[in-house]
């Protein structure tokens, strides 16, 4: 049917042009024609074409400008134009291409030379179009099954304090204790899955409010409590060089979910590579800037320094994904922090975070 197939807009002063340009297009395109640069300005708002073939050289509105017109309306920036010229020098190209331009076909035209440019641009546009949907759809997944998922996690979290009010032993409130944290745990999860994406993308909606960095770490320090009398380490924390006290807060902007994820992912990392019978020395700092670091006496794999902070690293261990150091780097970068990472056999590896005042 003619409605679905791809539609054309062909721009040329000279008729005859227009004439070879459509006999050779009208079998399998729908197609447009003007002959001045203001009335194929009007038919682009109103059609939304697939594809514009553009001639360069008009009287009054040449191509150039009318290919600047039509990237700077938010209707009409995403048509793909191939530009119709006898221009063939570097320069030309080049302010075809500044212009807004995908491709060129020369005058006079090569039969097999347009129906291949048109045939691969507009299947471009195609695939294009579609990896938008498909991205879409797959936001729009994400944030139901964040909100589905999180109505009976509120159960999980809940119910179990609620219970340890009863007459129970000091380990059912021990296990209780760990459901519930685990709930915590998917929650944050969900919370972050969407958010990671749209740091990739560019579009985090990144909000700071003041947020206590040493409770964030007293609070995963009690997560992992057992792991850590498990390796026998010992962990150090502090403030400007001095020890913290129960008084002690750590006080900088950023999102609290943003921190919890982005600390308990480095703490777990850090622990899992220190030995036995060694401190984690976690060191907190607002001189010139807010500054985070974590220490440990395990080393990096020498293989994986150089790319330690890329997607799909890994060092092999059994459940790693490789994104965990990845996200780390997303997360500080959204927040307007550094990230940076030294590691030796001799010295260990020191994971250092920078925040701007």
């Amino acid at each position: 049917m003619n409605s679905e197939k791809q539609k054309i807009l062909i721009v040329d002063d000279t008729p005859e042009n227009l004439d070879i340009l459509q006999g050779l297009l009208q079998n399998e395109y729908k197609l447009f024609a003007a002959t001045a640069g203001k009335i194929a300005l009007q038919i682009a708002k109103k059609q939304i074409p697939d594809l514009i073939l553009l001639d360069i050289m008009m009287p009054g509105m040449d191509g150039y400008e009318v290919c600047r017109r039509l990237k700077a309306d938010e209707s009409t920036k995403v048509i793909p134009i191939i530009f119709i010229t006898a221009k063939v020098k570097t320069d030309d190209e080049i302010k075809g291409f500044e212009a807004g331009g995908v491709d060129y076909i020369t005058k006079p035209f090569s039969p097999p030379a347009v129906l291949a440019r048109v045939k691969a641009h507009l299947a471009l546009k195609r695939e294009k179009s579609l990896l938008i949907k498909i991205m879409q759809l797959k936001e729009d997944v994400e944030r139901i099954t964040r909100h589905d998922l999180k109505n009976p996690l509120t159960v999980v979290i809940n119910y179990p304090k609620i219970i340890a009010k009863d007459n129970l032993t000091e380990k059912q409130i021990e296990q209780l204790e760990k459901i519930s944290t685990a709930g915590i745990k998917l929650l944050h999860m969900i919370d972050l899955s969407l958010g990671l994406y749209k740091m990739e993308q560019g579009t985090y909606p990144f909000k700071p409010e003041p947020v206590d960095i040493l409770q964030i770490i007293n609070d995963i320090l009690h997560e992992k409590r057992h792991y850590i009398q498990s390796k026998h380490a010992t962990i150090s924390i502090t403030i400007n060089g001095k020890p913290v006290s129960d008084e002690s807060c750590f006080i900088i902007p950023g999102e609290e979910l943003l921190y919890y994820s982005l600390l308990a992912n480095l703490f777990k990392n850090a622990l899992e590579a220190t030995p036995k019978y060694q401190t984690i020395k976690i060191t907190l700092a607002d001189a010139d800037d807010y500054s985070i670091s974590i220490h440990n006496h395990g080393a990096v794999p020498d293989g994986m320094r150089e790319t330690f902070f890329e997607k799909y690293t890994t060092s092999g261990k059994q459940g790693g994904t490789g994104l965990g150091t990845y996200s780390a780097k997303l997360i500080t970068e959204t927040q307007g922090g550094s990230i940076t990472m030294e590691s030796s056999e001799e010295t260990g590896t020191l994971i250092q975070l920078s925040f701007p005042k």
